[in-house]
This record gives structure tokens, sequence and C-alpha cells, in this order.
């Protein structure tokens, strides 16, 4: 192998150079497109979560919902029971306990039934913030489409002639001392 002169070096990390830059103008056509794309999914997938949040928390409220039902239920036949049960009583402390008994169960449907319209209330604004997600969600999914759709075309376009150049740039760097390559690189 002949030895090479500073000049003949030089005039190889020239032509290097012009077809990293090359290589890096290409690459700058992409720009942010493949970052935003990233960020993008990355903020679906929190969409995703939050909106499934909201869903478990309206499960949650329907059971509270259901519960409180069952208890109205369970004192409203309480409240018939003990009200058969004044018609046999013997002395006034029997009918004073049994009307005792009626009240507190009366007392405990009133609380079943406000909790119950907290809860709707609740239902209802989470089936807000569930709309205003999902509609986030869909214009953000349709945002995605589009700029993988525009990436893809990108790539397409600029494909063949990026794998040519590396491989221009491949057979550039078998020319050149390994020790000023690395040199390259690093710098």
């Amino acid at each position: 192998m002949a030895v090479k002169t500073i000049a003949q070096k030089l005039e190889q990390l020239y032509k290097l150079q012009t077809i990293d830059s090359r290589l890096d103008q290409l690459r700058a056509v992409r720009g942010e497109l493949p970052m935003e794309v990233s960020d993008l999914e990355d903020e679906l997938i929190g969409l995703r979560t939050r909106l499934e949040n909201f869903n478990t928390e309206v499960e949650t409220f329907n059971t509270q919902i259901f519960a409180n039902k069952e208890q109205m239920k369970t004192s409203t036949e309480a409240i018939r029971k003990y009200k058969a049960q004044l018609n046999e009583v013997k002395n006034n402390r029997e009918f004073d306990a049994l009307n005792k008994e009626i009240e507190i169960q009366d007392l405990t449907i009133q609380a079943a039934e406000k909790k119950i319209g907290d809860v709707e209330k609740s239902i209802a604004l989470k089936q807000e913030l569930i709309t205003e997600v999902q509609t986030r969600l869909d214009e953000r999914e349709k945002d995605l489409e589009n700029k993988k759709t525009e990436l893809k075309e990108i790539t397409a376009e600029t494909e063949k002639e990026e794998a040519s150049i590396i491989t221009e740039r491949e057979k550039a760097k078998e020319s050149i001392d390994e020790k000023i390559i690395k040199a390259y690189d690093r710098i």
C-alpha cells in the first residue's frame, strides 16, 4: 500500500464530510416528525389510561348506587314489618321502640337517597370528563395517523437515496486510515 500524503488524506476526509453533509440534509427533511409521532403516541397512552381510570370510577359509583338502593329496599321492608308490629303492641314502651325503629329506617332511607344524588352528580361530572377526553383522544389519533402517513411518505421518498449515500460513505471510509476515521467520528 502506498503512503498517502497529507493532502490526499485531507481530500479523502473532505469527500467523507461532503457525503455526511448530504446525509444530514436528507435526514433533516424528516425534521421533528419522528419525535412528534413519538410524543403523540405517548400522549395517546396517557389519554387512554385516564379514560380507563374515569370509567373505573364510574363503575365504582354505580356500585355505590346499587348498594344504597339495596339499603333503601332493606329499610323499606323493615318499616313495613315494624308498622305491622305496631298493631300488635301491648304497651307504650313497645310502641315507642317500634316508632324509633321506623324513624331510624326513614333516616337511613333519606341518607341513602342523598348519597345516591351525590353519586349521580359525580357520575355526571365524570361523564363530561370522559366525553372531553374521548374527543381529545379521537383528535390525537387522527393527528397521529396523519403524521405517521407523512413520515412514511417522506421516508419512502428518501430511503433509496439515503441507502446509496450510506453505501458511498462506507466506500469512502475504506480508503481512509482507521485512526483518522475514529478521530473524525469523535468530532
